[in-house]
């Protein structure tokens, strides 16, 4: 059969196949592929197009934007830090955030779309973070997408941010719903079930501090912004790096919440002793402004697998409960881990040890695609769009939302089958 031939039989023939099983069959370069994929076809002179869409993420400190097609293929992304900025001040101050934001997204988006080959006119619709995040970095990106809406006249698909984060896993792999997700990120840490596109079952989530805020202020107390091997790095990087170096057994720190049974999370405490410990160091070493202590790769080594069994253990019971209530078929038990956090390899190795004991199979995106991206807000945009979910054309009184809940909580249930978890070593 002839190559031309075979591509051009119509949608009905083209459906069932993905770029990856056609491309390899007839061992089609997969840019020669993707490109006819984001083409139309005609079949018995009607037209088929692929569904393309354009998502915009402000949530929090990142300007991100990307265009992504239903076959997966990310066609255009662009993105903005202000990592930079924020190191010099200590942390996100919201206005600043909101500013940078403001002079950055329509480069941003214009980056994108234009990386992207297409034209906004292809674009099938666009999708954007609404919740939860900064309210000021969240308004900048509404504002600038609802303008785009109207003046390309395309559907508008908000976005809750944790959502996104969970399903980018199934941009890069092949992962069916239902699965067992882990959301680690600055601002979240939350244990849910993704039964479907926007349905999710929340297991736990942490009840004071994230994982992320928690590694920020312990690399503040390190003074690490201004260590040689740390150079322009957020805390949870810096942390990492130094803990590659560092002996988890010179320091032992309480785990949080050993004696409640339940997937709720909690950060404050192991930071406040963390900091304790530091200070006493500090005055051990006599140190002078400036200085660092000699012990500071092991604390941080400490401290990291300290808040890395805390994880490990919530989501180890979150396993047990699942398989317990039947909550996640047989045979297809995953994990899949996303969020800033999740980018951390030590993390990532820690609870691959606990799937690997548990005969889960653990999936985490790809770490650029952990951290905040627009790549994420336009997958999610293609998944709604798919399921023919949260499709706006009446744009009214739209409004973000600083807090939002995921899915339906049933952590009361996870409370009441107080399930015991049996110990694994994770000193990896």
């Amino acid at each position: 059969m002839a190559l031309t031939q075979f591509l051009c039989r119509g949608p009905n023939f083209l459906k069932p196949l993905t770029a990856t099983s056609l491309g390899r069959t007839l061992k089609i370069p997969m840019c020669f592929w993707n490109d006819y994929l984001r083409k139309v076809s005609v079949h018995d002179g009607k037209s088929f197009s692929t569904k393309i869409v354009l998502g915009i993420e402000t949530s929090c400190d990142d300007t991100g934007a990307a265009v992504v097609d239903e076959t997966g293929s990310i066609l255009g992304e662009a993105l903005h830090s202000q990592t930079d900025v924020h190191l010099k001040t200590g942390g996100i101050i919201p206005s600043v955030a909101q500013q940078l934001h403001q002079e950055n997204i329509a480069r941003v988006v214009q980056h994108a779309v234009s990386a992207s080959g297409v034209n906004m006119e292809d674009i099938s619709a666009i999708a954007t973070t609404v919740m939860p995040g900064l309210a000021l970095s969240l308004g900048i990106g509404l504002k600038y997408s609802l303008e785009l809406v109207k003046k390309h006249q395309k559907p508008f698909i908000p976005i809750h941010h944790m959502e996104a984060h969970a399903l980018t896993a199934r941009l890069t792999n092949l992962v069916a719903f239902p699965f067992l997700v882990l959301l680690l990120s600055g601002g979240h840490c939350i244990l849910a079930v993704a039964q479907g596109v926007s349905d999710f079952l929340l297991l736990g989530e942490t009840k004071d501090i994230a994982p992320g805020d928690m590694l920020d202020k312990v690399a503040r107390s390190l003074s690490l912004h201004n260590h040689p091997e740390c150079s322009g790095m957020n805390g949870g990087r810096a942390i990492e790096t130094l803990a590659r170096q560092g002996n988890i057994l010179r320091y032992k720190f309480t785990i949080p919440m050993l004696r409640y049974r339940d997937c709720t999370f909690s950060f404050a405490g192991l930071q406040s002793e963390i900091t304790r410990k530091i200070s006493k160091e500090e005055k051990a070493e006599g140190l002078l402004e400036g200085q660092h202590l000699s012990c500071l790769p092991d604390l941080a080594a400490a401290a990291l697998h300290a808040m890395t069994v805390h994880i490990a253990e919530r989501t180890h019971r979150a396993i047990l409960f699942c398989k317990e209530k039947g909550i996640i078929p047989p045979g297809k038990e995953t994990l899949v881990v996303s969020g800033g956090v999740a980018s951390n390899q030590y993390v990532r190795r820690s609870l691959q040890l606990l799937a690997d004991a548990t005969n889960f199979t653990l999936v985490c995106p790809p770490p650029r695609l952990c951290t905040d991206n627009g790549v994420m807000i336009a997958w999610n945009g293609i998944e709604k769009l798919s399921a023919g979910l949260d499709i706006f054309y009446h744009l009214e009184n739209f409004r973000y939302e600083p807090k939002a809940p995921l899915g339906t909580d049933i952590s009361e249930q996870v409370k009441e089958a107080f399930i015991k978890v049996p110990g694994l070593n994770l000193a990896v």
